[in-house]
């Protein structure tokens, strides 16, 4: 299956573990120079809109299905590694702040 970035971003991403709508797409992560895609974005939700937390990494293998409408993605097990493949210390979950 192919798809734009135009079209990914307009998708809803919702965890099927617990049916918990995400937000949309917000970026798309790749290897350069690759070029391979590893996984995709979403924002961070915060009480506050001013101040929004960092974005949720989610690892292409936690991508269930993309459908017409929505991104299916599983969050069990993920968020606890980095997007080069490193394990995060405990805790520290996916965030993008975190991947440094």
């Amino acid at each position: 299956m192919e798809t734009s970035y135009r079209e990914l971003k307009c998708k809803y991403v919702v965890n099927i573990g617990d049916g918990k709508n995400l937000g949309k797409t917000c970026d798309i992560v790749f290897t350069f120079p690759e070029g391979r895609v590893i996984g995709i974005a979403v924002p961070g939700k915060s009480g506050i809109r001013l101040f929004r937390r960092e974005d949720l990494f989610i690892p292409l293998r936690n991508i269930a299905k993309v459908g017409a409408d929505v991104v299916l993605v599983d969050l069990k097990g993920a968020g606890q590694e980095k997007p080069d493949g490193k394990p995060c210390p405990p805790g520290a979950g996916a965030r993008f702040g975190d991947l440094t």
